[in-house]
């Protein structure tokens, strides 16, 4: 499935969930007897890993139809790079959705220049350019766009592979804001 198409797929699954008009899953098991051979996955999302935050339902999405990479402040460090260059050069995935929300926790703990031990201040390392970037503005939710976006870049200037794959047209990066309270996720 080419980019474009599987953006709109997403599209259409988050207006299914907004409206609360969801697709029939297929959830059985003999449909999951076909999962065992492989994955086809059409989207990769790198998500908060914040538990109000469901890739799979929020694009009302079947077993296999995305492939979710989740952590705190949907950040591109290390691991999740890696994860989704495998989803790009292994299961030939076309299109990366960045997914920020609101009321990120995470950036929020950014902002406030939380001191969580030396993991988590690493994971808020990541964030703290996004904040920096705005030129001190404490809106939480203008930082967590910002953060989806520079995330977004990270994966460009970080993954080879990822880079390569954009060059050569076959996937593409957007960024995305996840608005809790109605459902909506605005791509940008």
């Amino acid at each position: 499935m080419m980019s474009d198409e599987a953006l709109l797929k997403l599209k259409e699954g988050n207006m299914r969930f907004q409206q609360n008009k969801f697709a029939e899953r297929k959830t059985d098991s003999d449909f999951r007897r076909e999962l065992v051979e492989g994955q086809n996955p059409y989207a990769a999302i790198l998500s908060c890993a914040d538990s109000r935050v469901a890739p799979e339902l929020v694009f009302d999405s079947d077993l296999g139809d995305i492939f979710v990479v989740r952590v705190a402040g949907n950040i591109a460090n290390s691991s999740s790079i890696a994860s989704l260059e495998y989803a790009v050069s292994q299961l030939g995935t076309s299109l990366i959705v960045v997914l920020g929300h609101q009321n990120c926790g995470a950036v929020s703990a950014a902002i406030a220049g939380f001191d969580g031990g030396v993991h988590l201040n690493n994971l808020l390392a990541h964030i703290k350019p996004s904040f920096e970037s705005t030129e001190g503005s404490t809106d939480l939710n203008d930082v967590v766009k910002l953060n989806a976006k520079k995330s977004a870049e990270a994966l460009m200037e970080r993954s080879e592979i990822i880079k390569e794959k954009v060059r050569q047209g076959k996937i593409k990066i957007v960024a995305a804001y996840y608005h809790i309270a109605h459902g909506n996720v605005e791509f940008f």
